[in-house]
């Protein structure tokens, strides 16, 4: 079950958003894609928006790679997981929704839970720019609400635009 949860989260999106209030979730104007902008157009509109960068010129390409500060949210099991089942698949249908509605606003990049048993249960990498906005996203999920997930987030550095391979 795990796998397939994991093949129906893992996502990679940049959605155009509107700029509006849902559901107490504060809308960016439009997340930010770097298709067809040169370098400099890129950092302006990341800095722009909040963003925190560096970037560094590729010794074997000779490109400048732009790195972006995004924050990845450990989701670890949290101490109220004693819920009837009926409630607990409740509230993973609600889990997965609020995922969902991350990768559609544009604040989420890639999500999915872990293989293993241990007590990370899996992550979400937000693409916000700050680590107030990402940590308020992440305790919005209703399993976080509910207590049976905790988060622990914790600031990363990605080059900007790299796909997974």
């Amino acid at each position: 079950m795990k796998k397939g949860i994991l093949s129906i989260i893992i996502l990679l999106v940049f959605v155009a958003c509107k700029s509006e209030t849902k559901d107490n979730l504060v809308v960016v104007e439009e997340p930010i894609e770097n298709k067809g902008k040169s370098t400099k157009e890129l950092k302006e509109e990341l800095l722009g928006k909040g963003f925190e960068l560096f970037d560094y010129v590729d010794e074997k390409t000779q490109d400048t790679v732009i790195m972006q500060k995004y924050f990845i949210a450990f989701l670890k099991k949290g101490p109220n997981r004693s819920q009837p089942e009926e409630e607990a698949n409740k509230l993973q249908a609600a889990h997965m929704a609020h995922l969902g509605k991350m990768y559609e606003l544009g604040y989420a990049d890639i999500s999915g839970p872990f293989e293993d048993d241990s007590d990370i249960s899996g992550i979400t990498i937000y693409n916000v720019p700050t680590l107030q906005m990402a940590d308020s996203l992440a305790n919005a999920d209703p399993m976080v609400k509910a207590g049976r997930l905790v988060i622990e987030m914790h600031p990363w550095w990605a080059a900007k635009g790299f796909p997974l391979r």
